[in-house]
């Protein structure tokens, strides 16, 4: 599948974006799968891409470590087709904060941030979209690890 302007126009994450701009981000970005159960990326890691969700389900993990050694960890959110993953790679230090996992098979569209950075340094009209609306994603996720941080009965996952 070949990412253009017409499939990114139709995310809800990128609606009312210019031609121009879905020109750009279109560049940018090739098709991506995950299986069930695979790690998209890890807490610490570079943070140097972001995904929009096309299909299937993600779980957000908050690693449990003792001694150097991963003992569990607790979902944050659950994602699915329409939502955006990774914002971590638009604000320094560019590492990731959580943990991701395919719950299920996933197709999405994957982003290269390091270079679309780049992009929004020259088109401050592109940065300015993609920090307000990355932003009302952070602002979700932080107030759902809140939630999830008060729920007295969250139990970690365990590693296996």
């Amino acid at each position: 599948m070949q990412i253009t302007t017409r499939i990114l126009a139709a995310q809800p994450f990128l609606a009312g974006l210019s031609e121009p701009q879905l020109g750009v981000l279109a560049n940018n970005s090739m098709p991506a799968a995950f299986e069930a159960d695979q790690f998209i990326f890890f807490e610490g890691d570079p943070a140097n891409r972001f995904y929009l969700i096309l299909e299937g389900e993600i779980v957000l993990e908050a690693p449990i470590d003792e001694g150097g050694f991963r003992k569990g960890a607790v979902p944050i959110e659950t994602i699915g087709a329409g939502s955006v993953l990774g914002w971590s790679w638009l604000f320094p230090p560019y590492y990731w904060h959580f943990d991701a996992r395919a719950i299920t098979p996933v197709k999405a569209i994957f982003f290269y941030g390091t270079t679309l950075r780049e992009q929004c340094e020259r088109d401050h009209d592109l940065g300015y979209e993609l920090m307000r609306r990355l932003s009302e994603v952070v602002i979700k996720r932080l107030q759902m690890t809140r939630v999830q941080i008060l729920k007295p009965d969250t139990k970690p996952t365990l590693a296996t």
